[in-house]
């Protein structure tokens, strides 16, 4: 695809979940990367709509901002307004026009990147040697969210409305929410969709959505950087094992309590037949949903023998310097185990989504025994036969 013009990257949820960040550093660089490939102009405007853009700053994005590869743009919050969030809702009612919301969100972004276009003598929203703007929906999981699907459509269609291409990049999409013909429909007004892995490309192609505007391709995450560092003394660096729970997989299990012990009963396992250490890695640090409070409460269940140790919050690219240090990793965020996956590192995904059970599907053959369906964990031994067959492979 042809990257020589203006771009806005949208539905990034902020870099407080590093998957989200790990998503949009890969791909702020990758366009750098393939301007100069193609021998365009790099300083062409890259806008980052987020959801924070403090988070943002926080961590590596902050870092590529200052370089010049994007400029972060906070969306507005409707729901922070009461004044506006009382007019608007009045103003939908009695127009019918759902789309008012999304244009008010998306305020902020397209004046500052109507700005950036000045600054260069582009025109907003014509075409720059004959293509048009380009805005990539770059929240690679967001339609498997049902509660989503309703704004992600209405975000895309004001971006058409004022004349971009659309992108949906690095997505999943559980196959049976395809049956919803107003899903479908949307999906079909993308230029491109490229897919992540192959359960949802195939899905996707079964649709009836063209061939000729599919592609599969890798997350972009798997070219995420990893930035060095030094392990502390409680770790051995390539004999550690790396430990990743989410509150989010917790509330999708069936039993969340047995999910706890099977954890438990693996790092037990680990400590008392291996001389290895166990490091904790939170990868999303939300205030609603924080990694942070079910590791915390592993680690102190073990800290006592001084073989445990948990990763403090940092960026993606240095939390993908522990991962990679790893001899095991077992991880239910979905781009904790990309950093592993991408480090080669023998991983046990503790999965609830096409996502999982896809990337894994297409490194091995197959998901059985790579991923856990948490909805399905009922033997509190589950982790630890599913560490034998993985180290045996």
């Amino acid at each position: 695809m042809d990257l020589g013009r203006p771009i806005i990257l949208y539905l990034h949820a902020g870099s407080g979940n590093h998957g989200c960040e790990a998503i949009a550093d890969s791909t702020v660089r990758l366009i750098k990367k393939i301007r100069e490939r193609d021998g365009k102009d790099t300083s062409l405007p890259v806008i980052l709509a987020t959801n924070s853009a403090e988070e943002d700053r926080r961590y590596i994005l902050g870092e590529l901002e200052k370089e010049g590869l994007c400029t972060i743009v906070e969306e507005r919050h409707i729901d922070r307004d009461f004044i506006n969030h009382v007019l608007y809702y009045a103003y939908r009612k009695v127009t019918g026009d759902a789309e008012s919301f999304l244009r008010y969100r998306f305020r902020d972004v397209f004046r500052v990147y109507e700005d950036k276009c000045k600054d260069k003598g582009i025109k907003p929203y014509e075409e720059t040697d004959g293509l048009k703007p380009l805005a990539v929906s770059i929240g690679g999981d967001n339609y498997c969210y049902p509660e989503m699907v309703g704004d992600i459509i209405l975000a895309h269609n004001v971006f058409m409305d004022v004349g971009f291409d659309t992108v949906l990049w690095g997505c999943s999409i559980e196959p049976d929410s395809l049956k919803d013909q107003e899903l479908i429909d949307d999906l079909s007004c993308y230029d491109r969709i490229y897919a992540r892995e192959s359960i949802t490309y195939n899905a996707l192609l079964d649709t009836g959505i063209s061939p000729d505007m599919l592609e599969l391709r890798r997350d972009p995450a798997f070219e995420l950087k990893t930035r060095e560092v030094s392990f502390p003394k409680e770790l051995k660096k390539g004999s550690t094992v790396g430990i990743n729970l989410s509150p989010m997989v917790l509330d999708r299990a069936q039993d969340p309590v047995l999910v706890k012990e099977s954890y438990e009963k693996f790092i037990r396992y680990i400590l008392g037949t291996t001389d290895q250490s166990v490091m904790f890695v939170p990868h999303v640090i939300w205030g609603h949903n924080d990694d942070r409070k079910p590791l915390m409460q592993l680690y102190e269940k073990f800290r006592d023998t001084g073989r445990v140790y948990l990763v403090e919050d940092a960026p993606a690219e240095v939390l993908k310097g522990y991962i990679s240090g790893c001899s095991f990793f077992v991880g239910a965020r979905t781009h904790s185990t990309i950093a592993a996956y991408s480090s080669n590192v023998p991983t046990l995904v503790i999965g609830y989504s096409v996502k999982s059970r896809g990337i894994a599907k297409d490194l091995f053959g197959t998901f059985d025994r790579y991923v856990l369906a948490v909805q399905q964990i009922e033997d509190p031994d589950a982790l630890i036969k599913s560490y034998k067959f993985i180290m045996k492979k």
